[in-house]
C-alpha cells in the first residue's frame, strides 16, 4: 500500500512484465484476487459453474474473468482502487486464517498437477499471486523491497513445488536426480528424483545427473512466464545434459 500512494500519475500506465498489463492493470488484478476470496469464504458466493474439462479449458477460463475484469475497471481511478485494496486487505488475510492448514482446499493447485490440494497449500499459492504481482509493480518503478530473503524464498519455495510435475514426462533411468539451483538473494537448491513411480522433491542431494543454476533476479520471472525459457537460457548455467534440463526452464508456477 506505502508502494502504490507513492506512486505519480504517470506511473500507472507504466507497462510490466505481465504481458501488456500495466501497473493500474496489476494493481485491479490484486484487488480481484481479494474480491473473489472474500465472496467464496466469507459470503460463501460463486460464480455458475464453468465449462472446465481439462487444464486448458481450466486456464481459457480463468484468463478470460481476468480480461473481463481488467477491461471493466480501467475506467476507476488509482485512488479509487488504492481505497478499495485498503478496505479489503483485512478480510481477506482472515479467510485465509480461518482455513485448517490440512484440510482440503476449495481450489487445487492445478500447476503442481495436484487435482486435491491442502488448504496450507492453497494459502502458499496465494500468496505467490500477491508477491509477483507486487514484484511486477516494483520491477516497472525501479522501487525493490520484497526480493529479500524473508518475503522472496517463501515465493521460491512454493514455485519450486511445481518440479515434479514438470518432468512428469521426462524420461529418465529410476534414481536420476535433477538439482534447481537459485543463485543469489534467497537462493537454495531443489532436487527431484525418480522412482518407479515418477519424479519427487528429495531432501538428499548427491551426484545429480543435471544441475540448472538460475539467478534468483530471473527465476521469478521465469517461473511466471514474464521471460521465455529461450530467453532466459543465456544466463543459466547447466551442467549435465540440456535435455533433462530445459523441463526445469519451461516450468509455470502459475495458470497459464
Amino acid at each position: 500500500m506505502e508502494l502504490l500512494r507513492s506512486l505519480s500519475p504517470d506511473d500507472w500506465g507504466k507497462k510490466t512484465v505481465a504481458g501488456t498489463w500495466t501497473i493500474k492493470d496489476v494493481t485491479t488484478h490484486l484487488l480481484d484476487g481479494s474480491l473473489r476470496s472474500i465472496s467464496f469464504y466469507r459470503d460463501h458466493w460463486s460464480l455458475p459453474p464453468a465449462a472446465v474439462s481439462d487444464y486448458p479449458s481450466l486456464v481459457n477460463h480463468l484468463n478470460q474473468l481476468n480480461v473481463e475484469w481488467v477491461t471493466a475497471t480501467r475506467r476507476l481511478s488509482p485512488g479509487l482502487l488504492i481505497e478499495w485494496l485498503d478496505a479489503t486487505n483485512e478480510p481477506f488475510v482472515r479467510c485465509l486464517e480461518q482455513l485448517d492448514p490440512g484440510a482440503p482446499a476449495r481450489f487445487s493447485v492445478a500447476w503442481a498437477g495436484e487435482s486435491v490440494s491442502t488448504n496450507a497449500f492453497h494459502v502458499a499459492r496465494e500468496y505467490t499471486e500477491k508477491w509477483h504481482h507486487q514484484q511486477q509493480i516494483r520491477e516497472a518503478v525501479g522501487q525493490q523491497g520484497i526480493l529479500t530473503e524473508k518475503f522472496y524464498k517463501p515465493a521460491l519455495q512454493t514455485f519450486l513445488m511445481a518440479l515434479p510435475h514438470t518432468y512428469r514426462d521426462a524420461a529418465a533411468e529410476e534414481g536420476a536426480k535433477i538439482l534447481v539451483r537459485i543463485t543469489g538473494v534467497a537462493g537454495g537448491e531443489w532436487c527431484v528424483t525418480k522412482a518407479a513411480t515418477g519424479w519427487s522433491l528429495t531432501g538428499t542431494i548427491t551426484s545429480p545427473e543435471v544441475v540448472i543454476s538460475i539467478p534468483a533476479e530471473l527465476a521469478w520471472k521465469l517461473f511466471t512466464k514474464a521471460v521465455t525459457p529461450e530467453e532466459a537460457r543465456a544466463h543459466v548455467d547447466i551442467t549435465g545434459s540440456e535435455a533433462l534440463a530445459w523441463p526445469a526452464l519451461r516450468m509455470l508456477s502459475v495458470m497459464a
